[in-house]
């Protein structure tokens, strides 16, 4: 497993966790809520990848059509 995935959605969810903390200082909430969903939305794309890439590998290996 490449373990480059683990730490860059760890630096995507640090990000998102400082920018809503510095949003909601700020009285944005609203905008700290949009940044917390596009981060999860970023996160949820990256692992949707990788699990087509599994189902990639799964179907090659087993020679299914």
């Amino acid at each position: 497993m490449n373990i480059d995935i683990l730490f860059k959605i760890a630096a995507i969810g640090i990000l998102v966790t400082v920018l809503n903390q510095v949003l909601v200082k700020a009285g944005r909430e609203e905008i700290a809520m949009m940044v917390t969903l596009s981060g999860i939305v970023i996160v949820l794309l990256m692992v949707v990848n990788l699990i087509n890439n599994l189902f990639t590998n799964v179907k090659s290996i087993f020679q299914l059509y």
